[in-house]
């Protein structure tokens, strides 16, 4: 599952884990990974220096962002720690979940890369208006219109991400619409993997 930015993938993913669905959260992995104590965030403040740590020893984001604006090939550098470490995590919470009919791996950037193509047998795509994007970044974060624009921009332009997905939930309107959609899917993916079973 993937999805622009503030085109509701969270609540969507909550909407599948409410229904008994196993979620795996790239993003809560990442998170996980550079806090006090993980390897991961040993392994950053070797590469990029104590600096991007704050007084508690805690990993000082906007420190880091920085250094990935200023130098060439930090954010190369960043990637090649983080990305087989959360892809070790993806792996290892997949096989605790193997009895679920199906699950959801939740991946900002499925398909900026592919390395998670061969873990996936449908991809799904949370979708809404770019004027529902704004709104509801800025009502969540206070961010500006330029400010979300600009994030949006360097994201997978939204044509080339739906043309590439299997499903698509249009997303436009309340939470209780997103759920009973979610719901819906939910079956549609039950009886996919009830079929599969007879067939094989």
């Amino acid at each position: 599952m993937t999805g622009g930015i503030g085109c509701g993938k969270s609540e969507a993913a909550k909407a599948f884990a409410a229904l008994g669905i196993p979620v795996v959260d790239v993003d809560g992995i990442s998170h996980a990974l550079t806090k006090i104590g993980q390897p991961t965030l040993n392994k950053i403040a070797e590469t990029f220096g104590k600096e991007i740590l704050d007084e508690k020893g805690e990993l000082n984001r906007a420190a880091l962002r920085q250094k990935i604006f200023s130098e060439a090939d930090a954010k190369a550098r960043l990637e090649a720690i983080m990305h087989p470490a959360i892809y070790d995590e993806v792996l290892k919470q997949l096989k605790q979940q193997t009895s679920a009919p199906y699950q959801i791996i939740d991946i900002p950037l499925l398909f900026e890369g592919d390395r998670y193509q061969s873990l996936i047998s449908r991809s799904l795509v949370i979708d809404c208006e770019p004027e529902v994007q704004i709104n509801r970044v800025n009502k969540r974060s206070g961010l500006t219109e330029a400010d979300v624009k600009k994030i949006m921009d360097a994201q997978l332009p939204r044509a080339r991400r739906n043309a590439l997905a299997d499903d698509i939930l249009t997303n436009n309107g309340s939470l209780k619409e997103l759920q009973e959609k979610v719901a819906q899917l939910h079956e549609k993916y039950i009886n996919t993997c009830v079929f599969d079973k007879l067939i094989t």
